[in-house]
């Protein structure tokens, strides 16, 4: 069950990547981190993420704006430093409260509760569109990737900013998708590097054979997108999100997964 459930998430979320220039990371990592430590599932999605960004890539590659990519990435990488750092400080923070509920124990843990307060976070931004009110350009690029960076190191949820600034930086459908998916390989290489041990902790953890099978059903998500899935809106995608975003992260925040 905990395989299917992680597969299956791994497919329907890259789907909705295409669309939407987010969501793998925002869907994925709740899902995972119902089963394992939520360190490893930040660290587990970082891998299937920039492995599913490097597909894309592949096909995509002639299209990347390099001009784009730079001034958005380069802040990018250098925040994600600082914000796979907090995490990993977080970490080895105390319990903050325990409790009976439903025949369980919940366990509030400081990484549980700031990890959770993001997703309710960006569900908002999400629910309510308030990015496409803010008059962004492409001269806010730095700005979006010193954000997107540090929240792509923190949490893994990066691409709800990047998105939105790219969205405004006079990219054509072809050139966004591109330079969308290099600027998250450059911040999940970063963060993959600052979590350091957290590979070996995923390999310790997880079965090998279940982070590829969660690789390939995000590739396979990838080509199904292509293939047809045209008529799902921005709207719809933005607000499904958003919705597994509030419940996911209001079982975080309680501690209860």
């Amino acid at each position: 069950m905990m395989s299917l459930t992680i597969i299956v998430t791994a497919f329907f979320a890259s789907l909705l990547t295409l669309f939407s220039g987010f969501g793998l990371g925002t869907i994925l990592m709740p899902v995972v981190a119902v089963f394992f430590p939520v360190t490893t599932a930040v660290a587990m999605t970082a891998f299937v993420h920039l492995l599913n960004s490097l597909f894309k890539l592949t096909t995509l590659w002639k299209y990347i704006d390099w001009r784009v990519t730079a001034r958005f990435g380069i802040p990018a990488m250098i925040a994600t430093i600082p914000g796979a750092w907090l995490l990993a400080k977080l970490a080895d923070l105390p319990e903050i409260h325990s409790y009976t509920a439903f025949g369980t124990t919940a366990i509030i843990t400081p990484v549980k509760l700031a990890v959770g307060l993001l997703l309710i976070f960006f569900a908002t931004l999400e629910w309510l569109p308030v990015l496409k009110k803010i008059n962004l350009s492409a001269r806010t690029l730095p700005l979006g990737g010193i954000l997107s960076g540090f929240f792509g190191g923190l949490s893994g949820h990066q691409g709800a900013f990047r998105s939105a600034f790219l969205i405004r930086a006079g990219l054509d459908k072809d050139r966004f998708v591109a330079s969308n998916a290099a600027i998250a390989a450059v911040v999940d290489i970063t963060r993959l590097a600052v979590y350091g041990l957290n590979i070996t902790l995923i390999m310790a953890q997880v079965d090998m054979r279940l982070l590829a099978a969660a690789t390939i059903a995000a590739f396979a998500g990838v080509l199904a997108g292509k293939a047809g899935l045209k008529k799902v809106t921005i709207s719809f995608v933005q607000k499904l999100v958003a919705a597994t975003l509030y419940l996911l992260g209001a079982l975080l925040t309680a501690g209860l997964i």
